[in-house]
């Protein structure tokens, strides 16, 4: 089930949105929020105290000598237990707050990789995986940091000023008021800088380039091998070079369009006691009790500089927060893509013939170009279908919508005389096993990456679906055998080998329903024969769709249908279909052709001259 917490109604944004996630963990947030308010308010008792231990030392001055010590002592006391005050509860609130941004994370990273499992395969196809990787590692990531830090400085934030401006006030209103002024001019500045429209545009686009950027460097790192065999370099990849020449040639200006701000308000807060100066000469002009004076402005001057980091506290808190910000907003842009409806009351089939029934269909809604257009054949159970045809035909998108990846745009794939759309995805991955010509396997071991086909077989039982693959030798010359882990340590297999450790995903799996892509795509000629003797015993009751380019491999099917421009354009046997002399014949003839070809060596083509 899709976790309730991603689910957005309203389509909260900003700092609401943040405190909409931070919520799932109300109790653990408010214990949070309320220690780091007690933290800020005590980080201010030491200078209370120093007020008043300046009060001492001043009222009998120059007669120090008769200083209250022991009381004097206490104010000071008073300050050390200020500060450790606000050290254990600071320390205390981040532990709260660092345990609800774990648990949000966890909750967070499965909600997110359930909802995107269940969103058709066009859009992963189109995001991309360097975006979708941003999204996952870095934007959910920050979402942690916002509630194990960013959150308590946001409560101490917002108390800490109204204390300090209490305190300002109450100690002396005239020298308080000085010091506003300052920050008042320190704000303004700061609302320049962050509290425009202009500036949350430009976080966006800075988030927009660093995702390109990212996807661009992901694609250009999987063909590195096509990128170095022909000695090229990352300026002759023009999609990586463009998108870090658009980075920063944004990120440049952008920084130096804070410059100025900076530059400002930097100053300001860290001068605000110069303001004190003309106040501090004008009252001591025309006062009579030098001694509360001399009190007074001492504490100011001594206070003032404390503004500086509060408000700079301030200005991280608000940097940081339009950035996360930025960053959840993308998160939410694909919670809210739409994921494959789910039918309210799911069948089951009790047959396992497949039938596509007038299906049509495009990859991108808004165009008329079709993948697909209106097919139709049925594929019997316990036989093998084959479909062949040049590329772009259609012959992958058939196998794509078997799987349910995508919806059809018009008609329906029914199996067992049930339509997919009215069985539960679950259910439906139960009925199909695929193997694809792109086989991808996870940084496991071997067996754990044969075991994704059934968690519940055991050892023995993936040794043997090994076996049937073809597996078993390579794997057992390997490090640690079936233990190996693929692509730790140089352990890393060839094309034809991953392919076989995915078919063997498919045995252990052991489906009624086998969608073959191009399965035997990188197998050589005796791999190849010993594969398809594998898929004797695999297919056996079993419906088989393969999809192929290599002719041999699907001559002995009980079907062939051959595809074109989206359309199937014949149906039969090998034999029927080479009898009618037509598109399939004229294939196979090329076909037969390019396996007698060879190269002609020196000699024979001077012979043939």
């Amino acid at each position: 089930m899709e976790n309730e917490n991603l689910k957005i109604t309203n389509r909260e944004s900003g700092v609401a949105r943040l405190m909409e996630l931070a919520a799932t963990k109300k109790t653990l947030v408010i214990c949070s929020g309320i220690l780091a308010a007690l933290a800020s308010i005590a980080s201010f008792v030491p200078y209370i105290a120093i007020y008043y231990i300046i009060g001492e030392i001043i009222g009998v001055y120059p007669h120090i000598a008769s200083l209250d010590v022991q009381r004097t002592l206490g104010f000071g006391w008073i300050a050390l237990g200020g500060i450790l005050g606000n050290v254990l509860l600071y320390f205390t609130a981040l532990m709260c707050s660092h345990l609800a941004a774990f648990s949000t994370l966890y909750e967070l990273k499965i909600g997110f990789a359930a909802h995107i499992s269940r969103l058709p395969l066009g859009f992963h196809l189109n995001f991309g995986s360097g975006k979708l990787r941003k999204v996952i590692d870095e934007n959910i990531e920050k979402i942690e940091g916002f509630i194990a830090h960013q959150l308590p400085d946001i409560v101490a934030s917002i108390v800490a000023p109204i204390v300090m401006v209490v305190i300002l006030l109450v100690v002396d209103w005239r020298f308080g008021l000085a010091a506003l002024v300052g920050i008042a001019i320190a704000f303004i500045v700061q609302v320049k800088a962050y509290g425009n429209e202009g500036s949350k545009a430009m976080m966006d686009k800075y988030q927009s380039t660093l995702e390109e950027m990212n996807n661009a460097s992901v694609e250009y790192i999987r063909g590195i091998s096509v990128v170095k065999a022909f000695r090229q370099t990352v300026y002759s990849f023009r999609r990586l070079h463009e998108t870090i020449k658009a980075y920063t040639g944004f990120v440049i200006p952008f920084t130096l369009s804070w410059e100025n701000y900076m530059s400002a308000f930097t100053m300001i807060i860290n001068n605000i006691y110069l303001l004190l100066i003309p106040v501090g000469i004008l009252i001591g002009m025309n006062t009579n009790d030098y001694k509360t004076y001399a009190m007074t402005f001492i504490f100011y001057i001594l206070f003032v500089p404390s503004i500086s980091s509060i408000m700079m506290k301030i200005m991280y808190v608000s940097s940081a927060g339009m950035k996360i910000s930025s960053g959840i907003e993308r998160m939410d842009d694909i919670l809210h893509k739409r994921t494959l409806p789910e039918t309210v009351n799911p069948k089951t089939c009790e047959g396992r013939n497949i039938e596509f029934d007038n299906v049509s269909f495009s990859y991108d809604e808004d165009k008329d170009i079709s993948a697909l257009k209106e097919v139709s054949f049925r594929a019997e159970q316990g036989e093998v279908t084959a479909i062949v045809g040049p590329s772009g035909s259609g012959k992958s998108t058939i196998a794509h919508l078997i799987p349910r990846f995508f919806d059809v745009t018009e008609g329906s794939i029914q199996i067992g005389d049930v339509d997919i759309r009215d069985m539960q995805l679950d259910y439906l991955m139960e009925q199909v096993s695929f193997v694809f010509q792109d086989v991808f396997l996870f940084k496991q071991s071997v067996m754990d990456n044969i075991r994704i086909g059934d968690q519940r077989v055991t050892d023995e039982q993936v040794i043997a679906a090994a076996k049937a693959a073809q597996c078993h030798e390579f794997v057992e010359k390997l490090p640690n055998g079936y233990h190996t882990v693929v692509g730790t340590k140089g352990v890393h297999l060839s094309g034809g080998e991953r392919q076989r450790i995915a078919i063997a995903r498919a045995i252990v799996k052991d489906a009624p329903i086998i969608v073959l892509d191009e399965a035997t795509a990188f197998a050589d000629p005796q791999n190849e024969q010993l594969i398809q003797k594998a898929f004797e015993k695999l297919i056996q009751n079993k419906t088989v769709i393969i999809i192929a380019h290599r002719l041999s491999t699907i001559r002995s099917a009980n079907k062939i249908i051959v595809m074109d421009k989206g359309q199937p354009v014949e149906c039969g046997t090998h034999d029927q279909l080479i009898q009618q002399k037509g598109k399939y014949s004229i294939m196979w003839k090329m076909y037969t052709r390019a396996l007698d070809w060879k190269l002609d060596t020196g000699k024979e083509m001077e012979k043939n001259a």
